[in-house]
């Protein structure tokens, strides 16, 4: 990995770049963004929002009620239950703790 970053360091060394620019990782090729922000948003003010107000009997969203509901809504096509999970970990969002925030016990 080290000789990597030395040779790309030396084969820029002729040129007027700064040194972020000379150290800039490439374009790395993969799979394009499934969601958009928006779409991903969404699923955030849903998880947000209590599930009663969807018709769902339901305490608190769980991961797969998030999913179904946000196919169910037309907002995202298709998403798996282990992609919302991991969205709502990235974004620290506890939607089965929502009403503790919302209604602090006394």
């Amino acid at each position: 990995m080290a000789r990597l970053w030395r040779n790309r360091w030396l084969e820029t060394s002729s040129q007027e770049l700064s040194v972020t620019q000379r150290l800039q990782d490439l374009e790395r090729v993969g799979a394009p963004v499934k969601f958009s922000m928006e779409q991903v948003i969404e699923l955030f003010a849903l998880a947000c929002s209590p599930p009663d107000e969807y018709g769902r009997p339901i305490s608190h969203w769980t991961p797969r009620e998030l999913a179904d509901e946000i196919i169910k809504q037309g907002i995202i096509e298709s998403i798996s239950v282990r992609h919302v999970g991991r969205l709502l970990e990235e974004a620290e969002l506890k939607p089965h703790a929502y009403s503790l925030l919302v209604n602090p016990p006394l």
